[in-house]
């Protein structure tokens, strides 16, 4: 450890930690009081990330409790003083249950760091404090300073204020935003040797466009550059890194924690990306220190096994919705839509029995109107209610332009084709789909009728200034 941190083993097939005994000076283990069969290795990651999770290593409590216990020290001892010294020399680590201290690797964490990989198909996973801090320590780890990243235009507003504004500011890495569906303009925009990371949303936020992810990953690795997708839309429904991402990101505070009570992220892919952000003298997960509270980390836990019953009722129910909104007339955005320009690109990269995802738009044309909209919505029919985020088991909705997209300018958003108007919708599964409908119709009935007002007052004022 005199240079790096301990080069972690995060495909341990073993079900549980073996435990130390107290005079455990060669680093041998007691075997645990309990066993489960071999799991196997993450090359071997089948289709369904639901039967990933439960292929992934279990832990078992302490005193052998079914739920792992969270281990909420910062600092762990040793039975010997040379024990430390050969940890700090790297020659003991996490994956022989030697523990130093939190920051660098804490047992509940690294459990859900399994958890993560298995979740998406990686070699290897990192849970952080929140989804920023994933990007950001994922994108300055794998670009130094003075280099180039290509990323899509249409990103979530802070991430396009990290790219466009942070980076360049205090590491001169610089960011050229492309239209990800225009797989030629991708490829002219990076720079052989100088370009580090193809970034993209795999459902972009907000306005729903489609990343080709084995299309753009064959192109990157062309050129020789990683492809980084930020998933967090779309869990259970995509797996990037089977579609050729090298790494994928999480911002677990969403539908991956699925309460809208926890702030948390995930870094995803190779395991010797996790261990260099582990190095002690130039890791950004070991100095920037985004660690993860294990109390959080046993949380997360708790909540992935019931995560892709979630996401398959968030689809279903934002499928139902979107096609009755369509035959309403309404100006609907979802990708499970025949009519949505990548339909058929994301049903073919999708997995089998998930659907098309929980997200929705509707463009209400002004932001007047969307904030009509969802003023009815929320304090008149109780459909659904006015908040950031995405996710929650109640649906959740904002105008974009003026809230989660907001760090962009203008121009920024027009070329992003984030409408002043338009309405992101996180689909919620309270009540019963039917409840929820009539409720959205009440709300709609309502900012239809304020329209038909304004329009015949605005009518009788033209014809009043004729006379």
């Amino acid at each position: 450890m005199a240079e790096t941190m301990h080069s972690l083993s995060f495909s341990n097939p073993n079900p549980n930690p073996k435990k130390r005994s107290s005079g455990d000076d060669d680093g041998a283990a007691a075997e645990n009081h309990r066993s489960l069969p071999k799991k196997p290795s993450p090359t071997s990651w089948g289709s369904d990330p639901a039967g990933n999770l439960a292929n992934a290593r279990h832990e078992f409590g302490e005193h052998g409790g079914v739920n792992m216990s969270i281990e909420a020290s910062a600092t762990f001892t040793v039975m010997e003083p040379e024990t430390m010294h050969r940890m700090f020399t790297g020659e003991l680590g996490p994956d022989r249950d030697f523990f130093i201290y939190s920051r660098h690797f804490n047992p509940t964490v690294l459990n859900l760091g399994r958890q993560m990989a298995a979740l998406e198909s990686t070699e290897a996973a990192y849970c952080t404090s929140s989804g920023m801090s994933a990007i950001s320590s994922a994108l300055l780890q794998l670009c130094p300073a003075g280099s180039h990243i290509v990323a899509s235009r249409c990103l979530y507003g802070g991430t396009h204020a990290l790219l466009s504004h942070f980076l360049p500011r205090s590491c001169s890495i610089r960011t050229t935003f492309v239209d990800i569906s225009n797989i030629d303009e991708v490829r002219d925009a990076i720079r052989v040797g100088e370009t580090k990371v193809l970034y993209v949303e795999s459902v972009s936020n907000p306005t729903l466009t489609v990343a080709d992810v084995p299309t753009l990953s064959a192109v990157a690795h062309e050129k020789g550059v990683l492809l980084v997708v930020d998933n967090t839309f779309t869990p259970m429904v995509l797996s990037p890194a089977k579609l050729g991402a090298d790494v994928v990101l999480h911002s677990v505070s969403k539908f991956i924690s699925g309460g809208a009570d926890i702030i948390a992220g995930a870094i995803c892919g190779p395991a010797w990306l996790v261990n260099s952000m582990m190095d002690l003298h130039n890791g950004t997960l070991m100095l920037l220190g985004p660690t993860m509270n294990a109390k959080v980390a046993f949380e997360i836990s708790e909540r992935l096994p019931h995560l892709s019953i979630r996401m398959k009722e968030h689809c279903h129910r934002a499928m139902e919705f979107a096609t009755r909104m369509k035959r309403l007339g309404l100006r609907v955005i979802y990708p499970g839509l025949d009519d949505h320009p990548h339909h058929s690109l994301l049903k073919s990269m999708a997995n089998k029995g998930y659907g098309f995802g929980g997200m929705l738009c509707l463009d209400m044309g002004t932001e007047e109107r969307a904030n009509r909209l969802m003023h009815h919505l929320q304090n008149t029919a109780q459909f659904g209610l006015i908040a950031v985020s995405l996710g929650y088991y109640e649906t959740l909705m904002s105008c974009s332009g003026s809230s989660t997209s907001s760090e962009m300018s203008d121009e920024e958003k027009s070329l992003a084709g984030i409408s002043p108007g338009l309405v992101r919708m996180s689909v919620g599964y309270s009540g019963t789909l039917e409840q929820r409908w009539a409720q959205f119709e009440k709300a709609l009935t309502i900012v239809q009728q304020q329209d038909g007002n304004h329009a015949h007052a605005n009518n009788a004022f033209s014809s009043y200034g004729k006379n």
